[in-house]
């Protein structure tokens, strides 16, 4: 017998508000490269509901994925069987990102600061670090290439969204521009965390708080935020998961909790 939630049962997590809220920021896109984890639920859920036309690339070269179950990593054969075309990673790199094809790379990270750039390198001193993450991956390139950049991250503290990055790994425009690089892309536009949405426009302008989730105050997203966060003139309230859209996390996106906690 499964002990998976049914329709609609149980409480919603944080892992089903995240991936429900970046779900509907892809409204209208065409073409996205994911990231796996959230940004994978948030994606194969949009494909769903709100953007059913829409075109997912991964890094391991997989251009037009269907999936018949959520990739566990990049590498995962399931993400080859049925996809569009699998090319090389120079013509992934050189030729569909560094072209200009792609409309929206989805990230995670660790950190990331008021202008939006990325640290998923170390939490802590390079040389004595108290966490070793990832690193790059192909994040710098879809940072530089795509049009825009959603981030959707697990934890809103003063430490993951930092005054000043522990160490940057993937700069965003501004910090290319200042060290005499200009990227194709205005880089991060969305960032959606467990307390609330934060948005820029582009160049030169900073993250500002633009949503909360129901029960979250303004006062708390700022108390959670390493340096000192502006407000849209309206802050909205995020609308919660729908049982219909939770329905299709838990039993069609993510039956097997791969991603779902």
């Amino acid at each position: 017998m499964s002990g998976r939630p049914g329709r609609g049962a149980g409480p919603v997590t944080a892992s089903e508000l995240l991936s429900v809220v970046a779900a509907r920021e892809l409204a209208g896109r065409r073409t996205v490269f994911a990231g796996i984890g959230l940004p994978t639920l948030a994606v194969e859920l949009a494909a769903l509901t709100v953007a059913p036309g829409i075109e997912v690339v991964y890094e391991s070269g997989v251009c037009g994925a269907h999936p018949s179950r959520l990739p566990e990593t990049i590498a995962d054969a399931v993400l080859i069987t049925g996809a569009e075309a699998v090319v090389s990673m120079p013509a992934l790199f050189g030729s569909v990102l560094q072209g200009g094809h792609i409309d929206v790379g989805f990230l995670g990270a660790a950190q990331i600061d008021r202008w939006g750039s990325l640290n998923t390198s170390v939490i802590g001193e390079w040389e004595r670090p108290a966490v070793r993450l990832p690193g790059s991956g192909g994040a710098v390139e879809v940072m530089a290439n795509a049009r825009e950049v959603f981030v959707v991250m697990r934890r809103h503290t003063p430490r993951s969204f930092a005054a000043a990055l522990d160490f940057c790994t993937t700069p965003g425009p501004d910090r290319a521009l200042a060290d005499g690089i200009r990227p194709l892309g205005v880089g991060v536009t969305r960032v959606v965390t467990e307390l609330g949405v934060l948005a820029r426009d582009g160049v030169g302008d900073e993250l500002r708080l633009v949503a909360v989730h129901p029960g979250v105050t303004v006062a708390q997203v700022r108390a959670a935020t390493g340096w000192e966060l502006r407000t849209a003139g309206r802050v909205a309230t995020t609308e919660p998961p729908t049982p219909a859209e939770l329905r299709l996390l838990r039993e069609d996106v993510d039956p097997d909790r791969v991603y779902l906690r």
